[in-house]
């Protein structure tokens, strides 16, 4: 690993990331299902049918819930998360400078980044904002989209909660057209997510930071005399980085076009006038299907995150006992910390 790879979670955070996205996932296979039944049959039919399928999606939710019920205390109540609310919060000058400058940076007028915008430019940790801009605006949407999806969702499973108010049928569509809308917005967000953060090619394919608690990665924070530079130049690019790039970037965007149309076509945006679901076409269940991929491969990738940390975890435990540590905890061999992290042998 290299400073690139500095940590940024803790060790409970590492751990919500991963349940998280276990839990988003799970929601996106159940709801499409039930969306696109037509489409994703074989789903349905791994699942248990449409009882099962429903079932398990009201699980994933209540599961979600009931994580964002326990982090949001726990992230209030802790003094080191208390520090940091304050870096995931808008700076809205330094923030729209860093944008302009990062505009200015692409047409060639500037000759680097901001500093506010600096994350994957091989600065070492201690450079480098806790999240740039563009991280803020995605834990920022993030967090409004999934307590809509929650209280959205919540609604449509209690109908009878909105016919009591509003004695309408009419609001009970309106609010599972709400939802689905939700649910085409962030599946659009965690493909994207995926791409980015899977196949960048200084993490490819995992970015062990996200999985790896901070105070266990190599280089972290480390003694800024001993390393003189990021470690960029260890770099090495995995040979199948360029295919594989290619080819991700060409499912995920086949799989978003898909999913909109397909909610397009269905009579509604982004689900039908009512809840009667037309025929499946062959294109549309393809591209559907395609979709699906790109998220089982970011569920795939998810839990390959958390075996490489448990391997790296495994192989600092049984290190000899001569093995020099760094500030950090972590050791000098940064060859072999680059090898345990990725999940390769040198």
């Amino acid at each position: 690993m290299t400073n690139l790879d500095h940590g940024k979670f803790s060790r409970v955070t590492t751990m919500f990331h991963s349940l998280l996205a276990l839990t988003v996932f799970v929601l996106f296979f159940t709801g499409y299902s039930i969306a696109f039944n037509t489409e994703l049959w074989w789903l349905i039919e791994l699942m248990g049918g449409n009882e099962g399928v429903l079932s398990i999606h009201r699980l994933a939710g209540f599961t979600l819930i009931l994580l964002t019920g326990f982090w949001v205390p726990y992230m209030l109540i802790r003094s080191s998360s208390r520090s940091n609310f304050g870096e995931v919060l808008p700076d809205l000058r330094a923030d729209t400078a860093a944008f302009v400058q990062d505009v200015k940076f692409a047409l060639g007028r500037a000759d680097e980044r901001h500093p506010a915008a600096r994350q994957f430019a091989g600065y070492k940790a201690d450079e480098v904002p806790l999240l740039s801009y563009v991280g803020k605006g995605v834990v920022a949407i993030f967090t409004i989209e999934l307590v809509l999806l929650m209280l959205s969702g919540l609604l449509i499973w209690r109908k009878t909660w909105l016919i009591d108010v509003y004695n309408s049928q009419s609001v009970v569509m309106a609010f599972v057209a709400f939802h689905g809308l939700l649910g085409v917005i962030m599946l659009m967000g965690v493909m994207f997510h995926t791409f980015e953060h899977g196949f960048h090619p200084a993490f490819y394919p995992v970015e062990m930071k996200a999985f790896l608690p901070k105070d266990r990665t190599p280089n972290f924070h480390g003694d800024p005399e001993e390393y003189e530079t990021t470690g960029i130049e260890r770099l090495q690019l995995r040979p199948s980085w360029r295919w594989a790039t290619n080819v991700v970037g060409v499912l995920v965007v086949v799989g978003i076009v898909s999913f909109l149309i397909a909610s397009l076509e269905y009579g509604g945006y982004p689900v039908p006038d009512g809840l009667v679901f037309g025929e499946g076409s062959v294109l549309r269940t393809i591209g559907i299907n395609i979709g699906i991929f790109v998220l089982l491969l970011g569920l795939v990738l998810s839990m390959y995150g958390n075996v490489l940390r448990a391997r790296y975890m495994r192989q600092r435990r049984e290190e000899p006992a001569s093995s020099t540590p760094a500030a950090d905890g972590g050791e000098t061999d940064a060859q072999g910390d680059r090898a345990a992290a990725n999940g390769t042998d040198d």
